[in-house]
């Protein structure tokens, strides 16, 4: 990645910020953002949809609306429109997480992605997030993306660190012992 676009990565991204902190709703359009480009990430038909320029920019927005409508709060189907309608949707990934990245450093927190065959209760998280503070002697926030590749138990990753408590992994080991 190039200076040029680590800026304007970190730009589009400072400026979700100000936009969620002036609404007061950092927290949630963190969540709904990180959310949505795990989901965008996943989807090679959409993200084809939302970078090809013969698609009107209105009916990308369109289909960002839709998607989110229900699923997220007016803010975050906004914020993601304007990512795709300023021409950024091959970067929507990255100015996300940049902007999630920021909002948790303004908390002095790191964030943990956690992977889970399965959707995490409150109580879990928060188990985990203790769990992940202490053994990495850092405070973090945990984000949960459902994997059913993960197949049970969790993968977290907190930076450049990997914590591969999943079946699959154990499974693998199990299978480099035999």
């Amino acid at each position: 990645m190039s200076d040029a676009d680590a800026d304007r990565i970190e730009g589009y991204a400072g400026a979700l910020l100000a936009v969620a902190k002036g609404e007061g709703v950092v927290d949630r359009a963190s969540d709904e953002l990180f959310t949505f480009a795990r989901e965008y990430e996943r989807n090679h038909q959409l993200r084809s949809t939302m970078t090809d320029q013969q698609v009107a920019v209105e009916v990308r927005q369109g289909i960002i609306e839709e998607l989110l409508g229900t699923r997220a709060s007016p803010l975050s189907a906004t914020l993601a429109g304007l990512i795709v309608g300023t021409g950024r949707a091959r970067d929507l990934v990255a100015i996300v997480d940049r902007f999630v990245a920021m909002a948790a450093a303004e908390r002095q927190r790191e964030v943990a992605e956690i992977r889970s065959s399965v959707p995490l209760d409150r109580a879990q998280q928060e188990r985990l997030a203790q769990a992940l503070s202490s053994a990495l002697k850092k405070q973090v926030e945990v984000k949960v993306v459902v994997d059913p590749a993960v197949m049970g138990g969790v993968v977290a990753t907190v930076g450049d660190t990997v914590i591969d408590g999943s079946v699959r992994h154990r499974l693998e080991k199990l299978r480099e012992v035999l």
